[in-house]
């Protein structure tokens, strides 16, 4: 099969019909799913130079407590600090270069510690060790040996981790790999006042799970953001959100939105509402559902009662980690009584989960073993879709910029008047 030149995928051209206006626009070009080329293009221009979810706030909790990412073939390591706040930095000593956590450390107490040559640093990143401190294991009458007080021109406090730029929304911890980042509230545009009434902050973490799917990432984002899919693919889920039901929810921020308002009764293949809502929802917000994707890479699933994560993590053009995390008011995280109902929704999101990783493994499959030259946008469905992969357009093309929303705050789907994104 004929592939397009690396150097090309940087070129307006390439991404003309994805363009074009929804009811005439096709897909993005198949290599933007299977050449690891257009990955590595990919992984530099959206990854390592913007906002990236890494995990759940909620799990880094306790001052001490450590989450170690990888963000386009970065590691980054991010910890809460003695006063609370969220830091965040590359995962290497600054002696010789050492990484100095594994993937899945989840405390370093008061320290963090090379490896190597026990450097230490303190949870604010400074170097307070190198080494000739408080439980260094050094013996004291070697002490003197590993003395750096002579050492001309050094100076710890010039050898501190070096830093990321990380913030929190909601349940999310977002990092950006810019020396100069944008404000993470021009990325998130009016997300967090859409969201306000769902208090957000307030959630913990009941449940987790992990996949590993054999798919881009991008192919994982867009069939999460239409329910075109949902007759065929979700026989459980399309009772309790039904096609008739969605609105498009889309405002100004980089993000694709929609919600089913309002949600159906459970069935007996499940449902959403096991638990009780959050106290002091407004009417629209306690019968609505939101599904938000958070570009590039995470999905806010904001239900009146439940939050529900989705965060795929690019590891090669056609393999995606997907972490989900659900989360429940505090009261019901220790309450035993409560759990069979919390395993309940677990379970649900599950099934729902492992029917889309099925189905999106197929298109991959598709289109890794065919020419296909892209498809057109069922605009009725999958404007979403076309927002998203305008917003890959212009990362890979070195456009900034962030969309604008709808002039009405919900739009019925399923009416002849369509938004164009």
């Amino acid at each position: 099969m004929h592939e397009i030149a690396t150097e090309s995928y940087v070129r307006h051209e390439i991404y003309e019909r994805t363009r074009l206006p929804v009811a005439s626009a096709t897909t993005l070009i198949r290599e933007a799913y299977v050449s690891e080329e257009f990955f590595a293009v990919e992984r530099e221009r959206v990854f390592a130079s913007g906002w990236v979810a890494v995990g759940c706030a909620d799990g880094v909790r306790e001052p001490g407590d450590v989450l170690v990412v990888d963000v386009a073939g970065r590691s980054v390591l991010v910890v809460r600090g003695r006063d609370g706040a969220l830091r965040a930095f590359y995962n290497v000593c600054r002696h010789r270069g050492t990484r100095l956590l594994e993937t899945g450390e989840r405390r370093v107490g008061r320290l963090v510690r090379c490896p190597y040559h026990r450097w230490a640093y303190d949870l604010e990143g400074r170097c307070v060790g190198t080494p000739l401190f408080t439980d260094s294991g050094i013996p004291e009458d070697q002490r003197a040996i590993f003395a750096t007080d002579h050492a001309p021109a050094f100076d710890r406090r010039d050898y501190g981790l070096l830093g990321v730029a990380v913030a929190a929304f909601g349940p999310l911890i977002l990092v950006n790999l810019d020396r100069e980042p944008e404000p993470l509230a021009d990325h998130l545009g009016d997300l967090p006042g859409r969201l306000a009434g769902y208090r957000l902050d307030e959630w913990r973490l009941a449940r987790t799970a992990h996949y590993r799917v054999a798919a881009n990432y991008k192919l994982v984002a867009e069939n999460f953001m239409e329910y075109y899919h949902l007759p065929w693919v979700h026989p459980g889920l399309v009772k309790v959100s039904p096609l008739e039901a969605h609105h498009r929810w889309q405002g100004t921020g980089m993000y694709s939105g929609m919600c089913t308002s309002p949600i159906a009764p459970d069935t007996e293949d499940g449902g959403w509402q096991a638990l009780d809502p959050l106290p002091g929802l407004s009417e629209d917000d306690a019968l609505s559902a939101r599904f938000v994707w958070l570009f590039p890479n995470v999905a806010l699933n904001v239900l009146p009662n439940h939050l529900f994560l989705i965060h795929a993590t690019p590891v090669a053009a056609g393999v995606t980690e997907e972490a989900t995390y659900l989360l429940t008011q505090p009261e019901t995280v220790d309450d035993r009584s409560a759990q069979d109902a919390i395993d309940r929704l677990a379970a649900f999101w599950d099934t729902v989960n492992r029917e889309d990783i099925a189905i999106v493994q197929r298109v991959q499959e598709g289109l890794a073993t065919t020419p296909f030259p892209g498809g057109p946008m069922c605009y009725r469905f999958e404007e979403p879709v076309h927002r998203f992969q305008n917003m890959i357009a212009d990362r890979i093309v070195g456009l900034r910029r962030v969309p604008a929303g709808d002039a009405t705050a919900e739009a019925p789907m399923f009416t002849s008047a369509q938004q164009t994104p």
